[in-house]
């Protein structure tokens, strides 16, 4: 067996990884760069592999940076099954929706810059014709059959609803080779879904590392952070902009808000607006899965209780929705995409609140390189918005303990889960976190340890078995 890297090697984003087993392919996850520059310059270059010799793609979880690029496969292609949970394959239909929306206006203000047509990466046709390559639904603990003597395993891992890890095993006589993709995991200390749940043992795990150097709050000071924050703000007669992302984050938010709402904690005229079309469909889905949520809101689920919505809370799904927020003269909480401030219509509330001192901007999620988001939390205090030139006077903070994905304390744990690997591969983090976590995995007893190259291929050797 051979796996090769084709992004998230070295960095956060575009997840993409080849797996080659006999004389089959398998692709796990194909997932957009993200970024400050041109959205379509990265993921527009060559993929580093064929996607007409892929035997099937198996998908961890519907994040962007997961399934973004799964259209460009069909359009170059791929003619095989795409195989995820049936909670994956719900929310990736939404989130490639929107994509294509945004790529649509990307290629016309292009267009509108440059004179010249420019197609966009892929199309709503391209969208719906990726959709149905998802033949294949798999159940936690499920064998999946891809190729004679390879099969996978899909298991939870905690991270958004349907997210999974994803275990390939090729048996060839009496040796075998196993590989477990971790996917994003999930994060600790919230009642929110279930704890990530790998399986026993693999003789090679690729791991991600987002937040393998350093440890998140506790959830309980999170919280009160993110209270203090609202407190404050609406005391200074100022507006609390949290850009969110549509999947987990803003459900888990939207949980919070309401609980605090039937505590009686937000002032009497103040609104919550839910601003994401992408995020209010995706709470719909999220209301399908109620065995996939840890006990407090699977049992309000099936007692037919929705644990998302709330009097206060305003769902803004068209653009005229979105822009009536601007007439609300009381004290409003808007949560809306996107999470990076990468594009989304959070950046039209930025646009206009960047001014006034007395507004908040809260991040509750993590910040890639070459984001606006990670500008902001790096202390800009001159940005660029919409081509403009801005001076950033509204209040920023970032809160961590909201994070969707687990830090070195829960990675370590992941790991203890499990037998030692003969080799562990570390991905989807920026150098320092992936070298401090790297530091630190002799304490489970994980000596043997790579950090691959982007396109890079490393031949894994097989097991004996008795």
């Amino acid at each position: 067996m051979r796996v090769s890297f084709h992004g998230a090697a070295r960095r956060v984003t575009g997840s993409c990884y080849l797996v080659e087993a006999g004389r089959n392919k398998f692709l796990v996850d194909c997932g957009m760069f993200q970024g400050k520059d041109d959205m379509t310059q990265e993921n527009s270059r060559p993929l580093g592999f064929d996607p007409k010799d892929l035997t099937a793609v198996l998908l961890t979880h519907a994040h962007l940076d997961h399934c973004g690029r799964l259209p460009l496969l069909l359009k170059q292609g791929f003619k095989g099954p795409i195989i995820a949970t049936p909670a994956t394959r719900d929310l990736t239909a939404i989130v490639l929706m929107d994509a294509a929306h945004i790529l649509a206006e990307h290629a016309e203000h292009l267009e509108w810059r440059s004179g010249h047509a420019v197609p966009p990466l892929y199309s709503l046709v391209d969208v719906f014709d990726t959709m149905r390559s998802f033949q294949i639904p798999a159940q936690y603990g499920e064998v999946i059959s891809l190729a004679r003597d390879v099969d996978a395993v899909f298991h939870d891992a905690g991270h958004i609803l349907g997210s999974s890890s994803i275990q390939i095993t090729e048996r060839s006589g009496q040796s075998r080779t196993r590989i477990l993709f971790s996917g994003d995991l999930g994060s600790s200390g919230r009642s929110f879904l279930k704890s990530p749940d790998p399986p026993a043992d693999s003789d090679v795990v690729v791991m991600e590392t987002t937040y393998g150097n350093r440890n998140h709050r506790s959830y309980v000071e999170s919280t009160g952070e993110l209270r203090e924050h609202i407190t404050e703000t609406f005391r200074r007669g100022g507006n609390v902009l949290i850009p969110t992302f549509a999947l987990e984050r803003t459900q888990e938010i939207l949980f919070l808000f309401k609980k605090w709402d039937s505590e009686g904690f937000f002032p009497q005229g103040s609104r919550i607006y839910l601003d994401s079309p992408m995020a209010i469909r995706s709470t719909d889905v999220f209301e399908r899965y109620a065995e996939a949520f840890d006990t407090e809101i699977r049992e309000l689920l099936k007692n037919r209780v929705d644990p998302f919505h709330f009097d206060r809370l305003t769902l803004s799904r068209s653009s005229d929705d979105s822009r009536r927020i601007n007439e609300n003269k009381g004290r409003s909480i808007i949560l809306a995409g996107s999470g990076m401030l990468s594009g989304g219509r959070m950046m039209y509330h930025l646009e206009r609140e960047i001014d006034n001192a007395n507004s908040s901007l809260v991040f509750v999620g993590y910040q890639s390189e070459g984001t606006l988001g990670r500008e902001l939390v790096d202390g800009a205090r001159t940005v660029k918005i919409f081509g403009q030139e801005r001076e950033v006077h509204l209040r920023m903070s970032m809160i961590n303990g909201f994070s969707a994905h687990a830090d070195q304390r829960d990675l370590l744990d992941w790991c203890r889960k499990m037998s030692v690997p003969n080799l562990a591969i570390l991905v989807h983090g920026e150098e320092r976190s992936m070298e401090g976590f790297r530091k630190v995995l002799p304490k489970v007893g994980w000596s043997r340890v790579t950090l691959p190259e982007m396109n890079e291929s490393i031949t894994l050797s097989p097991t004996y078995v008795e």
